[in-house]
């Protein structure tokens, strides 16, 4: 019985995988699904696939009501497994995900702190961590008023430091800077972010724009 658990799970393993693959899911959050037969704790694993797989049905999704249920129901299966693995910071970076394609902005953020507080962060690698801290420091900056964005800088500092090859975190670290009056530093970030990414546009215009005025 317990073999045929476990070919299901890899069944399931697999087609989480394709999910995220094929519609940008960051996938570096769900690396540890590699080890889910050797996780004791097989129902939550199973809500937190499922929620994965409704997560990614709801941003493929064209239909806005039907992408809001979607995302509505991946939450609860992400609750259903945080309930029983509080310590999986996975579960919380789902609820995270699916919250933000909600609208709620706010509460994703406070799922991304349990995430990546000392209580579940130990169940990250590096890379899985960078991930999620450029998350919240993308959620934050977008709720950040009369140009706050230090916590922003903060996370950002650290997710580029974790994981060296995403350009959108450090084009948005120099998007920070800039309102922070550090031209240098903003110079820096969207340099780090072309030898990322070459063709990055957005980070070629920015420095074009910082290098004229």
């Amino acid at each position: 019985m317990w073999s045929d658990l476990l070919l299901q799970a890899c069944i399931i393993l697999v087609m989480v995988f394709m999910f995220l693959f094929i519609h940008n899911i960051p996938q570096n959050l769900f690396t540890k699904l590699r080890l889910f037969s050797r996780r004791a704790n097989l129902q939550a694993k199973r809500h937190f696939v499922s929620g994965a797989q409704l997560l990614s049905q709801a941003r493929s999704s064209k239909d806005s009501s039907r992408s809001s249920s979607l995302a509505k129901q991946a939450e609860s299966e992400a609750e259903k497994a945080i309930h029983l693995d509080p310590k999986d910071a996975a579960a919380h970076i789902l609820k995270a995900l699916a919250l933000e394609l909600q609208g709620f902005r706010t509460s994703a953020i406070d799922s991304l702190d349990v995430a990546l507080s000392p209580l579940a962060a130990k169940s990250l690698s590096d890379l899985e961590r960078g991930d999620a801290l450029y998350k919240r420091a993308e959620l934050r900056f977008s709720v950040s008023q009369h140009g706050r964005v230090d916590s922003v800088v903060e996370d950002l500092v650290e997710s580029v430091r974790l994981k060296t090859d995403n350009p959108n975190a450090f084009s948005l670290l120099a998007e920070c800077y800039e309102k922070k009056g550090l031209k240098e530093e903003a110079k820096k970030a969207y340099q780090d972010a072309l030898r990322v990414q070459p063709n990055y546009n957005l980070a070629q215009v920015a420095l074009d724009r910082l290098a004229s005025s």
